[in-house]
């Protein structure tokens, strides 16, 4: 009789534990503390689903779930495009091009993230930063603070910069992986170079693609440090997100509503996650032609 060894699993525990400690028991005491009121650790008041009910009764949450969800949208529909037409151009580029243009677009990404908004609000700055100069004597009126669109684009331009190398790099090292016999086939089929991008290329990239777009959503959605360094949610709460509203609660040490805040802001992602793995996950089954 066969017998199975599953010592195997032991290579596991290490991290599994770790898991446990940084992931699971604090996930745990956060949900406890979701259903008290907290005037001390030692004197905890139970208090039920009462901040539920508080945060999915106020306008601001909807409101502020909206601006996140929107943000969300509109850097995924700039840095994936973005970042596959780049990835385009340096498939067809020489290789030490190639090599340049990687080290420098992925730079902004080993930058920690609280220097971001530094670097950017000099930047922008009328009377030192580069741009602030040439928007100045151009005429253009740029006022972060108090205009709107003005800090969304701040924010948008920012998160771009930071992160449009985590799209670029997958999105070549996929197109890199066709071998030329592909490429040699659609030019004997007199294929476009769209019909090229369509049936050879975006196919290679699937898996990356939906691999970034889903890393991409998670952290564009939990921004915090960068709204909160531009402009902590102005002007009048138009760059208010989700993140900026748990930072409020946990700064004014309302640390059982902050807890609740978290927990819902954990189903929220996690809930998006399952969809988006339930929606790429279904493949079709190969279709295999009898042979003649």
């Amino acid at each position: 009789m066969k017998q199975y060894d599953n010592r195997a699993w032991l290579l596991v525990l290490p991290a599994l534990v770790i898991v446990t400690f940084v992931g699971i028991l604090p996930l745990i005491a956060v949900t406890n503390y979701s259903f008290l009121d907290l005037f001390s650790l030692n004197n905890p008041y139970w208090v039920g689903i009462e901040w539920y009910r508080n945060i999915v009764t106020t306008e601001r949450f909807y409101s502020s779930l909206g601006r996140s969800f929107l943000f969300s949208a509109i850097v995924l529909s700039i840095q994936l495009p973005l970042g596959i037409w780049i990835a385009l151009l340096l498939q067809r580029s020489h290789r030490f091009v190639v090599s340049t243009v990687l080290v420098l677009i992925t730079i902004p990404l080993v930058v920690p993230w609280n220097m971001i908004p530094m670097i950017w609000l000099n930047f922008i700055n009328p009377n030192v930063g580069l741009a602030g100069r040439i928007l100045g004597w151009s005429g253009v009126g740029f006022d972060y603070k108090f205009n709107a669109p003005h800090t969304w684009i701040v924010l948008v331009v920012m998160d771009t910069w930071h992160w449009l190398g985590l799209v670029v790099v997958p999105s070549y090292a996929g197109i890199s992986s066709i071998p030329p016999a592909y490429y040699q086939a659609a030019a004997i089929d007199g294929a476009s170079r769209w019909h090229i991008f369509r049936f050879i290329q975006l196919p290679k990239m699937k898996t990356v693609l939906s691999m970034v777009l889903l890393l991409r959503f998670m952290d564009s959605f939990m921004i915090y440090i960068e709204a909160f360094r531009i402009n902590a949610g102005g002007p009048n709460g138009a760059t208010a997100f989700l993140s900026l509203d748990l930072g409020e609660e946990i700064q004014a040490f309302n640390y059982g509503p902050a807890a609740a805040r978290s927990i819902v802001y954990f189903l929220i992602v996690m809930t998006v996650a399952w969809a988006f793995k339930a929606a790429t996950g279904t493949r079709k089954p190969l279709a295999i032609e009898p042979v003649r």
